[in-house]
């Protein structure tokens, strides 16, 4: 049997990662400044992370959500403080799409309606409910087209609000920042405008934080930029720093009934180890602290390059934009100057590394980021 080629792939072959770095198989060190899809928040094989997953694993590694796990309690307790979300619930699943299909449905037992608002650019996953609200028609089957998602311009408050007086919208749903689609901010005053929209016309009002939180961008979550609350916020990637999982953090309007959500695997033992041991580490670490001060830093260094276009971004969520495509430039990166870095698009460097980046990296990135610029002349 042959792998289902879907992915294409680097000719680079990984066996081992640390800090900030990870190591191919000859032993080469390359800089990780796309973290796996911003997957790796506190750093690859943290002492402290590889320790609570061991320790967790000679015990009990899983068993279902039919028993009582307080690991499952310490995890809900510490995220609740490191967001500040301390009043909300949460359900665990195994990934961003699998959080996004829950809220989803959490909007529609709420208000009884189906249609949702999602944005241009937008992407929230692949499964069936997820993808419909992706805005990617390449990777939407006939079975998962959805007629009652509208999508609409980002930052257009008055498009929004045309939708929703018309009273069939069960949520809007938006990323805390748009990451596959460009590394796009969200204006605070549209947040801010969506929040009090969704509260007057009876919508749920769900963040898509699974690639902007964490820390990422300066804040525990990026719509903290705009001192908004949400009714739902989901969340995955940089959550178990590569071990898999995803979850609903959810507002005290929604009443929990028995049965209404559930998963196997979401919030298992070694799974709630990971997620302890990630919050531990980004409140031990300051690592939000740190993602902010050093995204500074990186972005204005980045700004200085006469042939960057553009830079965009909050804390260690950044775009850089080029006028001419960028496919040579981050292959030259990779295996020349032996640096990780992702893409958006045929013209936008994307850089999500992980949040314990420090400013000797981001020099040592500019100056071979310069060198490539110049050899590609």
């Amino acid at each position: 049997m042959e792998l289902f080629d879907v992915y294409p792939l680097f000719n680079v072959e990984l066996y081992k990662g640390e800090g900030v770095f990870v190591i191919d198989k000859n032993g080469q060190r390359y800089l990780d400044l796309y973290g796996g899809h911003a997957v790796i928040s506190i750093g690859h094989s943290h002492p402290h992370y590889v320790a609570a997953i061991s320790s967790q694993i000679e015990r009990i590694g899983f068993y279902s959500n039919s028993i009582q796990n307080p690991l499952q309690k310490e995890l809900a307790k510490k995220l609740g403080e490191a967001s500040g979300l301390n009043d909300f619930s949460l359900f665990l699943c195994n990934s961003g799409a699998e959080a996004n299909e829950n809220a989803l449905k959490l909007a529609s037992f709420k208000t009884g309606k189906t249609k949702v608002i999602a944005f241009k650019k937008a992407f929230h996953g692949r499964t069936s409910g997820a993808v419909g609200v992706t805005d990617n028609s390449k990777i939407i089957a006939p079975i998962n087209e959805k007629k009652d998602v509208l999508f609409l311009e980002l930052n257009d408050i008055q498009s929004v609000e045309a939708e929703l007086q018309k009273g069939d919208v069960a949520a809007v749903i938006i990323e805390g920042i748009q990451g596959i689609g460009g590394i796009i901010v969200p204006s605070s005053e549209f947040m801010n405008g969506l929040r009090e929209l969704c509260t007057r016309y009876n919508a749920v009002f769900i963040v898509d934080e699974i690639q902007s939180g964490y820390g990422r961008s300066g804040r525990f979550f990026a719509f903290q930029h705009a001192n908004i609350v949400p009714d739902l916020v989901t969340v995955a990637k940089g959550m178990g720093n590569g071990f898999p999982m995803g979850g609903v953090l959810i507002s005290p309007d929604f009443e929990a009934k028995s049965g209404m959500l559930g998963t196997t695997f979401g919030g298992n033992y070694l799974a709630c180890a990971a997620g302890i041991a990630v919050l531990d580490v980004i409140k031990s670490q300051k690592l939000v602290a740190n993602a902010e001060e050093i995204g500074n830093f990186l972005m204005s260094e980045l700004a200085k390059i006469p042939e960057v276009k553009e830079v965009r971004g909050l804390g260690l969520m950044i775009g850089v934009e080029f006028e001419e495509d960028i496919a040579d430039l981050r292959k030259k990166l990779l295996y020349e100057k032996k640096i990780f870095t992702g893409v958006s698009g045929s013209k936008v460097i994307r850089l999500l590394p992980p949040l314990n980046l420090r400013k000797e990296n981001v020099v040592h990135f500019i100056e071979k980021l310069k060198e490539s610029i110049a050899e590609l002349a």
